[in-house]
């Protein structure tokens, strides 16, 4: 499973591309309105960071404006994905981008017949949300498995990208179901390395290395 970081802060985009944690970013406009620099600069920096697809969501909601900001986004660089909402839309500009050779993902997909018809009309990701259906006491595990289904049934290419996740399980489970990519925040990717009896064993091992009056070289 690939591992995308949801965030615009560049400083922590670079931390977890330099520990070779990540494969790519997701953004939507609140996490740029909290970065606080133009969306053009932003965008353009993170795709210097890493090599990998950078979502930059569009910010209209009639399908003719959505092409046109996707395609201004797309310009910024090679590997922007340009976002688009599941909407009639959201699938009208998704159908048109793909066809022209662009990376969409089709975000706030709450449905499994609503990720059918994004990979009909060409997406390259869907995202479906799973935090915000656990928020309403719906299971956001079984829809990813839903997903899956649907598209091993019919051959897809679209790309399941688990988002909304909240909790280390969350990544679990999605990675078990068969999720394609999930994107996480930097603190809870960063918190995937951690285990306590990691943390112990390491200190009982330093311990008794600095015992042994040993060094390395």
């Amino acid at each position: 499973m690939k591992f995308f970081v949801d965030t615009a802060d560049i400083a922590e985009i670079r931390e977890l591309q330099d520990a070779g944690l990540i494969d790519g970013v997701t953004t939507n406009p609140s996490l740029i309105t909290k970065a606080g620099r133009p969306m053009r600069d932003i965008v353009a920096e993170i795709c210097e960071v890493t090599e990998g697809p950078v979502s930059a969501e569009v910010t209209a909601l009639e399908a003719d404006e959505m092409i046109r900001e996707g395609k201004i986004l797309a310009e910024i660089a090679d590997n922007v994905c340009i976002k688009v909402p599941l909407t009639l839309a959201g699938l009208k500009a998704c159908k048109e981008l793909s066809g022209e050779g662009h990376m969409v993902n089709v975000t706030l997909c709450f449905s499994a017949v609503q990720a059918l018809l994004a990979a009909k009309a060409g997406a390259t990701f869907i995202s479906p949300f799973i935090g915000r259906l656990d928020d309403i006491n719906l299971d956001g595990m079984a829809l990813i498995a839903d997903i899956r289904r649907i598209y091993d049934n019919y051959e897809f290419d679209t790309e399941i990208l688990a988002a909304s996740i909240r909790t280390l399980n969350h990544v679990r489970e999605a990675a078990l179901i068969g999720a394609d990519v999930a994107t996480v925040p930097p603190a809870t990717l960063k918190a995937l390395v951690k285990h306590p009896l990691t943390d112990k064993g390491l200190e009982t091992f330093l311990a008794d290395w600095k015992k042994s009056g040993q060094t390395i070289g």
